[in-house]
């Protein structure tokens, strides 16, 4: 006699469990409701993006803009007043000329400044971005201009407009990681999925480099008190709970959960091969100088490589320390010395492992610094803070290397040729990820949100 099973039954009697079921109909769910498959709209350039996410404001016109007309000015008032978002004040500053020397390298003639000279190595392979720009020169508000497009309203980073476009290259770890993220001026809302699904929000990673046990990085990882068997027992009825409810009600956050667990599940046998470095070899671990009292952010990079051969789409590292407005000299070389070799590290791990014509690597601040002098305590200076024009630099798949594109003033004060806005690199990254960025949207509050909004442009100058 031929028995039948209920849908319960059938659930519970799977192979492969409630929660993969759960998780797969989840998935088709939300695309079918949001009318959008993960896919790119054209051939892509690269298939992840290495965010080196430096808070505090690098001075621009003491590293990657060089600005030799500054020498005439210094110790001289500002031949004209600040532009919009060009410092917080100090409006009786004088100007003040780099106190590093800047040169040529490369055969593109790429002027960088000494503060990096692992870096420079490397000039034919940047394209310096010389002319971004947005509307404010405060911290916080600045963070969340170049992770969202817009300080005003809570709006998706970048990582979560990614994953959401492209979906996961793996099931193992999730799309976007954060490493590191500072926490003094940066808020939440710089990770956030804001109003995308809830599992595009970014996983978050803390003192990786300070503490040597990378494994508590993410917390509760792994389980000390349940075999494998048991956890997946126990998953399985949970999901089951959260699959009848899913039912009848439509909450992206419930989505979350249900694919949070079965990705926190497989995350157990993912995460500790992530961090054990142990199948590294020992030229690449030299390379990076991990064991030789590298700084913090070593450990970073290599993770970061680690991470984009494992198939994570976005990862975000940072490092702080460029908040100079005093002592400029002093704070700005410590800071720079903390990620110079270790970038070029990356940047070599990279090419040796043919993952460079795939990966973006993109690197900058919040904003940048004003050219005038803030303080001239003991001799010394800083700068203050300056978002009308700075410098951000982006290497790797789909963008020429060795170039400069647009320019500041001859005095690095604002964006004059060729502006960048903040949306205007985030639909460029967009861009050679295959992804349009008028075309990849999600409904919301009752109107269609894109990426940058009703702004920005691909800078089709930049790209290969």
């Amino acid at each position: 006699m031929q028995q039948h099973l209920s849908r319960r039954q059938a659930l519970q009697g799977s192979a492969a469990g409630f929660g993969y079921l759960a998780f797969s109909a989840l998935q088709q769910q939300t695309q079918a409701a949001n009318g959008t498959k993960p896919a790119p709209h054209f051939a892509p350039k690269v298939k992840r993006v290495i965010f080196m996410f430096m808070e505090g404001g690098p001075s621009h016109v003491d590293s990657f803009d060089y600005k030799p007309a500054l020498a005439r000015y210094t110790g001289k008032k500002p031949p004209y007043d600040q532009p919009k978002a060009g410092g917080t004040g100090h409006n009786d500053s004088v100007m003040q000329e780099s106190p590093f020397a800047f040169s040529q390298h490369g055969e593109s003639g790429l002027w960088i400044s000494e503060i990096f000279p692992e870096l420079a190595k490397h000039a034919d392979d940047l394209c310096l971005i010389n002319s971004m720009h947005h509307e404010t020169g405060i911290h916080t508000p600045g963070c969340v201009i170049m992770h969202t497009g817009d300080s005003r309203f809570t709006r998706p980073s970048m990582g979560s407009w990614i994953t959401y476009g492209l979906g996961a290259e793996t099931q193992e770890l999730p799309g976007y990681m954060v490493v590191n993220p500072r926490d003094r001026n940066i808020p939440a809302g710089c990770y956030s999925n804001a109003f995308l699904p809830a599992r595009h929000h970014s996983t978050i990673m803390q003192n990786v480099g300070l503490d040597p046990d990378l494994s508590k990085a993410i917390r509760n990882v792994t389980n000390q008190h349940m075999t494998d068997h048991r956890q997946r027992q126990q998953l399985d009825f949970i999901q089951q709970m959260n699959g009848l409810y899913r039912q009848k009600q439509d909450d992206s956050q419930v989505d979350a959960v249900i694919e949070s667990y079965e990705q926190a599940y497989r995350m157990q046998s993912a995460v500790p091969r992530l961090f054990d470095f142990k199948d590294e070899s020992q030229s690449t671990l030299d390379l990076y100088g991990i064991g030789k009292k590298a700084p913090p952010f070593a450990v970073q990079c290599l993770l970061a490589r680690r991470m984009a051969e494992a198939g994570v789409r976005f990862i975000e590292i940072s490092q702080g320390g460029w908040d100079s407005h005093n002592d400029l000299q002093r704070n700005l070389a410590g800071a720079a010395r903390n990620v110079d070799a270790p970038i070029a590290a990356l940047i070599t791990d990279l090419k040796q492992r043919g993952m460079w014509q795939d990966t973006l690597l993109v690197w900058g601040g919040e904003f940048g610094r004003t050219p005038a002098i803030e303080d001239m305590k003991d001799k010394s200076f800083g700068r203050d803070h300056n978002g009308a024009g700075f410098t951000y630099w982006i290497a790797g798949g789909g963008v020429q290397g060795g170039i400069r594109y647009g320019a500041t003033d001859e005095l690095g004060w604002f964006a004059a040729e060729n502006k960048v806005h903040a949306r205007d690199l985030h639909a460029t990254i967009l861009h050679l990820l295959g992804l349009d960025h008028r075309k990849l949207s999600f409904r919301y509050g009752g109107r269609d949100y894109t990426p940058t909004d009703v702004d920005g442009e691909v800078v089709k100058g930049i790209l290969a």
